[in-house]
This record gives structure tokens, sequence and C-alpha cells, in this order.
């Protein structure tokens, strides 16, 4: 996690292709066969031209910041799932490669190349036949007893969630450091248009093109009938705090970014969310919308 400076904004967009020469291949061992095709796929572009070093997930988390990536990549590979593809998303927010998700999991809404379709996309890579479509991300700070304590950014989503003891949590939520409502329930994810196939689609959120540039925040098992997801502009700012617990106690909460790490909170701690300034940038080959790829994800999970 980075350091608690200012938030770190740019319009989702999408731009031609450019001619690469160097590319670095993440891959997530936990699967099967990934360090197999990473080194089928570093062989082949080797062999027309190209330049190419793999990482192993382990190897890449070794250094922070992503330390072991030379200044001269152009093109980042990832050989996983979704989850490789958001780790490796933050982790590298501020050098603005453009990543290539091959998707080696169940389902993936980022990584769009199949294994059986990865020499087709390598030609159309190595022809520049591609464009890169631009993501917005999340910044989110968090503080502790009135001092903040950890800042990140999330591809996908900023969620809390109640920590300790079975028992739900009462969420204050403020907009522009407006009142708007407390939410008691399991927890609140505040996502992108990225992360709205995510948790947040599971938790009863909408589905948004993921181009769009707004903020989503859902409850998590709310304790109304009540309560919906609510939509706000990338321009607004979200604080939710955490109330007190049952007979003025003290109730505990975490908060996570992309699903990864967990801070620590307690009544009276929040977090602060609004657009980053960073992006994720996605290298699309298929020329395919968003709704064909969500009407063959939808219809296989």
């Amino acid at each position: 996690m980075a350091g608690c400076g200012g938030h770190r904004g740019e319009s989702p967009s999408d731009v031609a292709g450019i001619h690469m020469k160097t590319f670095y291949i993440i891959a997530n061992t936990d699967k099967t066969d990934t360090l197999r095709l990473s080194e089928e796929i570093a062989d082949y572009l080797t062999s027309r031209g190209k330049q190419c070093v793999i990482r192993s997930q382990e190897q890449e988390q070794k250094e922070a910041h992503g330390q072991l990536l030379k200044e001269d990549v152009e093109g980042i590979l990832v050989l996983g799932g979704d989850g490789t593809l958001l780790r490796a998303a933050r982790e590298l927010a501020d050098r603005r490669i453009p990543f290539l998700g091959i998707n080696m999991g169940h389902l993936g809404y980022l990584a769009e190349i199949e294994e059986q379709n990865v020499p087709a996309a390598l030609e159309k890579l190595i022809a520049d036949e591609y464009t890169i479509e631009e993501r917005m991300m999340l910044s989110g700070r968090v503080y502790v007893d009135g001092t903040c304590a950890e800042q990140d950014v999330a591809l996908n989503d900023i969620v809390l969630n109640r920590f300790g003891n079975l028992r739900v949590v009462d969420y204050e939520v403020y907009v522009n450091d407006q009142y708007l409502n407390s939410f008691t329930a399991d927890g609140i994810i505040v996502s992108t248009p990225t992360g709205s196939t995510g948790y947040s689609l599971s938790a009863g959120g909408p589905i948004i093109s993921p181009t769009a540039s707004m903020l989503m925040l859902t409850p998590i098992c709310p304790h109304t009938l009540n309560s919906r997801s609510i939509v706000f502009s990338s321009r607004d700012r979200i604080r939710i705090r955490i109330g007190e617990g049952r007979r003025g106690g003290l109730d505990e909460a975490c908060v996570t970014f992309d699903g990864d790490t967990c801070v620590r909170m307690r009544t009276g701690d929040y977090v602060e969310i609004q657009k980053s300034t960073e992006v994720t940038r996605i290298m699309k080959i298929n020329q395919v919308s968003f709704l064909e790829v969500l009407r063959n994800k939808l219809s296989r999970s």
C-alpha cells in the first residue's frame, strides 16, 4: 500500500494500439499450465523479434511496486484469472502500461483471451491490431483514530466488511461531506463500472458498462427491505464511517482493496473514496462488444 498523500482524473477512452517491442509476463502459478504457456508465449514473441521476460506472481510480490519491471516494458501479459490482473493493475497503476489478460480461470471479464485463442491474439498484437481501453480506478484513504493510516487504489472495488463477531455493523455514509444515510448491514461495496460484474453483482448491484465513469455503492445483506444500490457521479467523494455498536459499544470492520489486504477499523474510523487519477489500460484484441462478452459469460456461469 502507498503512503497517505493526495488522492491519485482522466476519463476512460479507447486509443489505437502502438508498436510494442518489449513485453513482461505475469503468471499465476496457482493455475495449471500457466508456466508452460508463459514459456510458449515468450518463445513465440522472441522468435518474432520481440523481447519478453517472465515473472511469476510470487517473484513479482517480492519487490514492492513492480521494481522488477524494467523501464522499457511496453506491454504486460497476465496469465490467470481476473484476480491476477486486478493485483497487477493495483501494483503497477503508476506505470500506465497496457495489460492483456489471458484467462486461465473460470469467468474472465477482464482477461478476454481464452487459452485456445492465444496464437491468434499474439498475431494481432504483433500486427498492432488492437485498441487500448482505459478503465477508471478508485482511490481510498483509511483514517484510524483520526489519522490517515493507509491509502491504495482499486480497479474493481473497495469493500468494508464486518470483522470478528458475526453481527451487522452500522455504516454511516456521507457524500461530499453531506450525510446520506446509515446502513445496518454486513458491509458496503463501493465499485467502479469494471467492478459492477464482481462482488457488487453478487450483492444485487446492477451491471454497468465498464467504460463508464461513475461510482456505485451497494450494501451487503442490509437489514432493511428498501436498501438498494446507489450510483454517483465520478466527481463525488464518498465517506463511510463505522458507527457505534450495540449499547454504545465498539464495532469492528475491515476495508479491502480489490479483495486484497485487510485494514482494521473500529467505531469512529472511516474511509474516503473517490475516483483515482490513475487508470488501468486494457488491451482489446477482439472487437467484441461488452454486451456480447456479458451474454457469453452469463450463459457459462
